[in-house]
């Protein structure tokens, strides 16, 4: 009667925890004692009830009773089944207190809650970085090891990890799905947009701490810091010039194959570079005196 009444006179003297029946209280006791007096014959695993040990059982049989009626997957356990459905609906039980963004796993909120506690458990023990999720971690471990198991189909390059190969891709398909909403032009790379976006809000968020020149990028910050450290890593194969940047050695090694990119669309001239094309096209623009 007490399933009725819901009356649970059996309380935990350690947590306050109350039960309908003694035997409850009893099984729920090993929580704090530690005891786990069921075993398992096959793989010799403990477990707090008898009924843990007969589910975990079915690992060893390979039965899987309990099926999906929306797509048909078997499962051993009853409980994983009751997760998987929530694929199904949509139904997300586990809310973040602290954003409010909801999960369909409570194992899903743990692990979204080390974005608010800033916690990181993972530890390379090649350089001591930590990592958030254990996935990051695997990923990062590729950096030691020199490990690149994803290819492209086209070009045959190597990758770290399966996303970065499908951003490549756009290389050779030209895709650019990010575009911008001020001017509409396109990018195959979201942070490449992000990036542009800048010119249109003008923030200049990168300083050089040489001259305070500020920089959209950090990319564009690198590149300037070289006219002050002198470095010129890039060489001209064809005369030993050396250049801080490998556009501009891109734009010399013209003047050595001819190749001229720029045309202009008034007179069909040709131009090694853009500069030299800008320059040419006033000669177009000039007004002439009646």
């Amino acid at each position: 009667m007490r399933v009725h009444s819901g009356e649970k006179p059996f309380t935990c003297d350690q947590c306050g925890k109350s039960f309908a029946q003694k035997q409850y209280l009893t099984e729920h006791m090993r929580v704090h004692t530690g005891e786990k007096p069921f075993s398992c014959d096959q793989c010799g695993k403990t477990f707090l009830c008898a009924s843990h040990l007969k589910s975990h059982l079915t690992v060893h049989t390979k039965e899987k009773p309990h099926s999906c009626s929306v797509c048909g997957k078997s499962f051993s356990q009853c409980q994983t089944l009751h997760k998987h459905e929530r694929i199904h609906t949509g139904e997300k039980l586990h809310t973040c207190d602290q954003c409010g963004m909801s999960f369909s796993f409570k194992s899903y909120l743990k692990r979204h809650m080390r974005i608010h506690t800033g916690e990181k458990p993972y530890v390379c023990h090649q350089c001591g970085n930590y990592f958030t999720y254990k996935h990051s971690l695997d990923v990062h471990m590729m950096i030691h090891t020199g490990e690149k198991t994803f290819t492209c189909h086209q070009c045959c390059k190597t990758f770290l990890i399966a996303s970065t190969v499908k951003t490549h891709l756009r290389v050779h398909t030209k895709e650019k799905p990010h575009s911008c909403s001020v001017c509409g032009k396109s990018f195959s790379l979201l942070q490449s947009l992000h990036a542009h976006e800048k010119i249109h809000t003008g923030v200049r968020e990168y300083m050089c701490f040489e001259c305070e020149k500020t920089f959209i990028t950090a990319q564009h910050l690198k590149l300037h810091q070289k006219i002050h450290t002198g470095e010129k890593p890039y060489k001209c194969s064809h005369c030993d010039k050396r250049f801080s940047q490998s556009s501009s050695l891109k734009t010399h090694e013209r003047i050595h194959t001819g190749e001229k990119l720029h045309t202009c669309d008034q007179c069909g001239m040709s131009f090694s570079t853009k500069t030299h094309l800008k320059l040419h096209m006033k000669i177009h623009t000039v007004l002439k005196p009646v």
